[in-house]
């Protein structure tokens, strides 16, 4: 199989299940902070590593045909956790596919802009200040979750389905350019210092993660009709504001650990006809009495409210009161 064909067949990784978003949820928030400690702890100047050819021979694998279909080449690449600074050497093996620089101390990915049959890239933890490359035609999965990249300038890859964003300092989404990007279905932006959703008109965009910011409101994504879950856990906000009809596909919305405390925001949320799962848990408007039947009242194709499924005998008396 030529490179062009195996480009072509790649599936990337499924959907989130929404079953699951709650527990992996936990397991995010525990990463986090694992990661923020761990920053604290250890600050040390590295010593200069570059990647050598042993080292590739090392962490080579994955052989196949080039695009004559008459030569073959390795394209998958391992390099985890080997202390590089410098990756200058990966310019001459352009037909990598699958590369795997994760927990190094990079701080420039230049060298990948010669990878032009990319389609997996993880680049994690490292030192990263930018996510910038020239637009790579193939790539569709991009992960460079806790680094120091403080904007999502320079992403422009036509294929790409998911990015990985989670854990830097990016305070404001800018440069997502929505005719270039319009294969991107999943956008993971957790953990970073975001004060507005402003900047993500995506309308491809299924899943979008904003967990573990400084978020005081929600506003920008109203035309995201093919949003199917939305991830606003441990921000600031207060208003439910910034929902429309226009967002017809929203199934899941988490909103855990925000500063609602009104029950007449949940009436801003009836018009999402989708809407099957809704998590308010550690915002105050919990502690209101009436608030489990009001939510029902207000959106009666509800199925899943914080980590209960309604009963019948809880549909019968929301109708009553609607």
């Amino acid at each position: 199989m030529s490179d062009e064909d195996d480009l072509d067949d790649f599936e990337p990784e499924s959907e989130p299940d929404q079953e699951d978003l709650e527990n992996e949820d936990e397991k995010e928030t525990e990463e986090w902070e694992d990661y923020k400690k761990e920053g604290e702890e250890f600050s040390e100047e590295w010593m200069l590593v570059p990647l050598t050819e042993n080292m590739m021979k090392e962490g080579l694998s994955l052989l196949c045909k080039t695009g004559n279909g008459l030569a073959h080449a390795y394209v998958k690449l391992e390099l985890k956790d080997r202390d590089l600074t410098d990756i200058n050497l990966l310019h001459s093996y352009i037909h990598l596919r699958y590369v795997d620089i994760s927990e190094n101390h990079l701080t420039d990915l230049s060298p990948l802009n010669f990878l032009t049959h990319l389609l997996w890239l993880k680049a994690d933890s490292n030192q990263l200040r930018t996510a910038r490359l020239n637009e790579l035609p193939y790539l569709q999965i991009a992960s460079f979750a806790y680094n120091q990249i403080t904007d999502t300038e320079g992403i422009s890859h036509p294929r790409l389905r998911s990015l990985d964003l989670k854990g830097n300092h990016i305070h404001m989404v800018t440069g997502l350019d929505p005719q270039k990007l319009n294969s991107l279905h999943t956008l993971e932006l957790r953990g970073n210092q975001l004060e507005s959703t402003l900047g993500i008109n995506l309308p491809k965009l299924k899943n979008l993660f904003l967990a573990q910011n400084l978020l005081k409101k929600v506003e920008g994504l109203e035309n995201l009709s093919n949003l199917t879950t939305l991830h606003l856990r441990d921000n600031q906000i207060e208003t439910l504001n910034g929902f429309s009809m226009e967002m017809k596909s929203l199934q899941y919305l988490n909103l855990r650990g925000n500063m609602v405390s009104d029950l007449g925001e949940l009436a801003k949320l009836r018009d999402l006809p989708k809407l099957r799962a809704l998590v308010l848990l550690e915002n105050p408007i919990t502690d209101e009495t009436d608030y489990r039947q009001e939510a029902l009242v207000q959106m009666a194709h509800l199925e899943h409210l914080d980590k209960g499924f309604y009963e019948e005998e809880e549909r019968i008396e929301a109708e009553e009161n609607r």
